[in-house]
């Protein structure tokens, strides 16, 4: 089977280190499905409109290194250990496939890149490839009363925040809207570091909107230092 993308993620993190670890963790996170040329028909999208969510089939394109091992860490049980693969969401797997359920913001129908579809919520990266586009239908898609084994018994924790003013106002007159700042919090709060790397003090950056966020994490409390 030949498979190609359909569309392109736009997204504000250039990176994989930063993103939500699962769609939906982040509300407010705001993207871009863009299509490739030969289907920027709007003909194509009939119908969406009557839709809250969609999910994403879609490409780790930013794995390097081919998954060789039947068992992962993940991260939600500390990084410390192992199940299997198939029994994770990790995106280290043997075909690199992901799956995302993201809620549709608005569609613009009219624009030089044909139909783009605005999202929320999402976890992927800029310029990630989309294999395939299906509606999120209530009555076969939603399971409220179902386990979800070892994620049941680990709470995950998000971290506090801080943002000094002075920093605050640097983001601002760089272009970052408040709403936009919020939604960095909600990112920062849900520990971007890897499960690996818990040093405290040490300086960690990722790229947001085209900025780079530098931030330590000291116990439960995330500061962001430039």
């Amino acid at each position: 089977m030949e498979i190609k993308p359909i569309a392109y993620f736009r997204s504000p993190f250039s990176s994989k280190f930063g993103i939500p670890k699962q769609a939906g963790l982040v509300a407010g996170l705001e993207g871009q499905i863009v299509f490739e040329p030969e289907f920027r028909n709007p003909d194509a999208l009939r119908g969406m409109e009557g839709f809250d969510f969609l999910w994403l089939i879609w490409e780790f394109s930013a794995n390097r290194h081919k998954a060789n091992s039947p068992v992962v860490r993940p991260p939600v049980l500390g990084g410390n250990e192992k199940v299997g693969v198939f029994a994770t969401r990790s995106p280290f797997r043997p075909n690199n496939i992901g799956l995302s359920s993201v809620r549709i913001s608005h569609i613009d129908w009219e624009t030089p890149r044909g139909p783009v579809i605005y999202v929320k919520g999402a976890d992927l990266m800029d310029m990630t490839p989309i294999f395939d586009i299906k509606p999120y239908v209530v009555y076969a898609d939603s399971h409220p009363d179902a386990r979800s084994g070892f994620v049941d018994n680990r709470k995950w924790k998000k971290l506090d925040v801080e943002i000094s003013e002075e920093v605050e106002r640097y983001l601002l007159l760089q272009g970052l809207a408040a709403e936009k700042i919020e939604v960095l919090k909600d990112v920062l709060a849900q520990d971007p570091r890897p499960h690996y790397q818990k040093k405290p003090h040490k300086v960690y950056g990722m790229p947001y909107e085209g900025l780079d966020i530098h931030f330590t994490v000291c116990d439960q409390t995330l500061t962001v230092v430039k």
